[in-house]
């Protein structure tokens, strides 16, 4: 039986629920995580606690549970379904409130954990690589809703995601670009070039997540000896890169074969990409927290 994380209580899935006045249903107004479980140890499961309460910080959200709390509600909810190998959704949201904007009305926040399984693309998309597109729909600029807040309003991405899935099932995933044309990242994703042996991926400050694996992916690269730059990339840029990937916890570190049609490079995934898929495979089997070994 799945259980879900509610509120301090453990409760089977199909009993799990939030009000309808929780601000979270009603306007997205709360924050998330994506955690992965490999080999049954939560990979970065502090890193992404960091950037959780960062988030709630930001949009004045007081989580109700401390760090440490958190942390150990996390492993038992884990520990309590019996995942090995799978994804971890952490929902902080504002709690109930009135049908009213004013979050001054919600007197006590939601906290949900679900932990089940996942797989975001299938294994031969790892082997041949993605196709994806630039879409129409621009990223939120940060003055109006920073994207480095993880919250739960998505339907910037979600629009983009329609755009890409008006292609049909030969597209993959959309790139976003800023409203000065600049890539910034893609739909749920970070994106990266490969560019004359030099790593690139787009500036945090335009809007793209600080992304938990992008960050291990450019801790990687930098062990490897690879020159890393965090720089303002055009299409242009995509089309004629050497190699393309995605990050995220979900995707962990897929190649793109195509780019508006354009062919990337000469073999995919190319030789940095393959090296940092196998490097980044065999970190996430060695490391995180253990949640079958005294958690």
């Amino acid at each position: 039986m799945k259980l879900v994380y509610v509120n301090g209580n453990l409760v089977p899935a199909e009993e799990a629920s939030v009000s309808v006045f929780d601000h979270g249903f009603l306007y997205g107004d709360g924050v998330f995580e994506g955690i992965r479980v490999y080999n049954g140890r939560i990979f970065k499961l502090d890193e992404h606690l960091e950037r959780l309460y960062d988030s709630a910080h930001v949009i004045m959200l007081r989580i109700p549970l401390s760090k440490e709390e958190m942390r150990r509600a996390v492993i038992d909810t884990v520990r309590a379904n019996g995942i090995r190998d799978g994804y971890i959704r952490l929902v902080v949201s504002r709690g109930p409130g009135d049908l009213g904007l004013d979050p001054r009305k919600c007197s006590k926040p939601t906290v949900v954990i679900i932990a089940d399984t996942i797989q975001l693309y299938p294994e031969e998309l790892y082997e041949k690589g993605l196709k994806v597109v630039t879409v129409p729909t621009r990223r939120n600029i940060p003055e109006a809703l920073n994207p480095r807040i993880k919250s739960l309003n998505y339907l910037n991405n979600i629009l983009a995601k329609i755009e890409a899935n008006n292609f049909g099932d030969v597209v993959h995933e959309a790139i976003m670009l800023d409203v000065n044309g600049y890539v910034v990242e893609c739909t749920g994703d970070n994106i990266f070039i490969v560019d004359n042996g030099i790593l690139i991926t787009p500036p945090t400050y335009i809007g793209a997540l600080e992304g938990i694996t992008r960050n291990t992916v450019i801790e990687l690269a930098k062990e490897m000896g690879v020159r890393v730059e965090e720089s303002l990339l055009t299409r242009y840029n995509l089309y004629v890169a050497d190699e393309c990937f995605l990050t995220g916890t979900a995707a962990e570190v897929v190649p793109v074969a195509e780019v508006d049609g354009r062919k990337i490079g000469n073999e995919v995934p190319g030789k940095i990409t393959s090296e940092l898929m196998k490097r980044f495979r065999e970190k996430t089997m060695t490391e995180g927290v253990p949640v079958y070994e005294g958690g």
